[in-house]
């Protein structure tokens, strides 16, 4: 696996100026863009860089994260705290993301997302008002496990720490959610199957491919 050495700003421009050229696979007016990654590989942090480039550049984004759509902790715990199957399969309320994310983005859709659905914290409805995407805008849906569901990404950008990485950067009581990920590279293989793959490693000194 070769991969070159880059900085976290430059590689924002990149993914920025890429996007401004992609043409939809559907035919839609709004590119949907995949930042997965462990918790501990921060994608999020990708895609609020990825969305200022793009603002730079007059191009409108929303940055949506999945742990705005984990289910109500009476579903997402009912097997215990450390239920590995529940985690893997089970916490992440696809069915929602469907809805009120890819939804409103398929062509003739109305471009009205819902940026978050449930708060963890709370266990209780956000009740987020609708984000108005413009044609053109530009999905930045970032968190674990995204291409096991068959989302309907332009782009797909997968941030990958080895697996000695990723236990130095999980925090303990995270622990039980390594094996998730091990299956996750086992089955769905998201450092050969994204579009664009970044190594944090040190996130200091990321490098990547695509």
């Amino acid at each position: 696996m070769r991969l070159e050495p880059i900085t976290w700003e430059r590689l924002g421009d990149i993914l920025a100026d890429r996007l401004l050229e992609l043409r939809t696979a559907d035919g839609g007016p709004w590119p949907r863009v995949a930042l997965d990654g462990a918790p501990a590989a921060r994608p999020g942090d990708l895609a609020e860089r990825l969305a200022e480039a793009l603002r730079i550049r007059g191009r409108p984004s929303l940055t949506v994260g999945t742990d705005g759509f984990l289910r109500p902790a009476s579903v997402r715990l009912e097997y215990g705290h450390q239920d590995l199957e529940s985690y893997y399969s089970g916490w992440y309320d696809t069915g929602a993301l469907w809805r009120e994310v890819f939804g409103p983005l398929e062509p003739g859709g109305s471009g009205r997302v819902l940026p978050d659905l449930w708060d963890p914290r709370t266990d209780r409805a956000t009740r987020s008002p609708y984000t108005d995407l413009p044609p053109g805008g530009v999905l930045l849906l970032h968190g674990p496990l995204l291409l096991r569901h068959w989302f309907p990404f332009d782009l797909s950008v997968h941030v990958l720490l080895s697996p000695g990485a990723l236990r130095r950067r999980t925090p303990d009581a995270d622990h039980w959610t390594l094996p998730a990920f091990a299956r996750y590279e086992q089955e769905t293989d998201p450092a050969g199957t994204a579009d664009v793959l970044v190594r944090a490693d040190d996130p200091r000194h990321p490098a990547w491919r695509g």
